[in-house]
């Protein structure tokens, strides 16, 4: 027994700090919020461009790595505070530098996650203004819960797995623990009427959404060969492995982005 939650001290100190650090940023908003999330997407950025580095460009000392992280937080930090209609676009020019220099079996890996996280980085911070602060961190709240349900659920009960081909250590009970919490925390939030009925359906979907954002980044560190993104976060890995759901819950919010404003009110 003890050795199964061997890391659980690591792991809820570092994740501790992180959700202090994203709360208050989510509390505060405005630039610190923009800043935040820059600073989100170079570390994620870094870590994506060296895992699916080609053989040159591999060291984890690159330059390249550093370079496209900072490039990337930079032009992050201009698109949201100058939304003009085309500036999205500027996301293309970090996206088409890092596919330059990626592993040709990784490319559209590549392509794929780096558009995840401009465009998951850039729907926070349109449902933390267009919606405001309670669903901004109802969403978050949903998909950290679907991760740490799913991680103490799973240890614990065991059973089937699954999908043990690409994450062999999540099972069916952590899964089935993610859904049903979402839809509790979901009732919470608006019997505390900080949401709307909206909230109920939208909840399992979340969860469901930073499951496989968990298992796409999975995949993705199987077919590079890599066990953690980095050692960023003592207990969690690198920065793709704790943010994965949440990158993909805010990617499904924007598919929702037409109903965010009224799950607040």
């Amino acid at each position: 027994m003890a050795g199964r939650w061997a890391d659980l001290t690591q792991r809820f100190g570092s994740g501790l700090m992180v959700a202090v650090v994203g709360v208050v940023v989510l509390v505060v908003g405005h630039l610190p919020l923009h800043v935040g999330a820059a600073v989100l997407i170079a570390g994620l950025m870094w870590e994506l461009t060296r895992i699916t580095a080609s053989q040159r460009y591999s060291s984890p000392a690159s330059r390249r790595s550093r370079l496209l992280a900072l490039m990337s937080a930079l032009i992050f930090l201009f698109v949201s505070f100058y939304p003009f209609e085309y500036a999205v676009l500027l996301v293309a020019v970090p996206v088409v530098i890092g596919w330059r220099g990626t592993n040709p079996a990784h490319r559209g890996k590549f392509v794929a996650f780096a558009l995840s996280f401009f465009l998951a980085c850039l729907s926070l911070l349109q449902v933390r203004e267009d919606a405001g602060l309670a669903v901004a961190l109802w969403i978050a709240v949903t998909a950290v819960q679907s991760d740490v349900l799913g991680y103490f659920v799973g240890k614990a009960l065991g059973g089937p797995k699954f999908w043990p081909a690409i994450s062999p250590n999540k099972t069916w009970s952590g899964t089935l623990a993610g859904w049903i919490g979402a839809v509790v925390l979901a009732v919470l939030f608006i019997a505390a009427g900080y949401g709307s009925w909206w909230m109920l359906p939208v909840a399992p979907l979340l969860a469901f959404a930073g499951q496989m954002g968990d298992i796409a980044e999975s995949a993705l560190k199987r077919r590079t060969g890599i066990k953690d993104s980095s050692d960023l976060i003592p207990g969690h890995g690198g920065v793709m492995d704790r943010f994965d759901a949440l990158t993909a819950a805010f990617l499904v919010a924007l598919v929702f982005a037409p109903l965010i404003p009224r799950l607040g009110s």
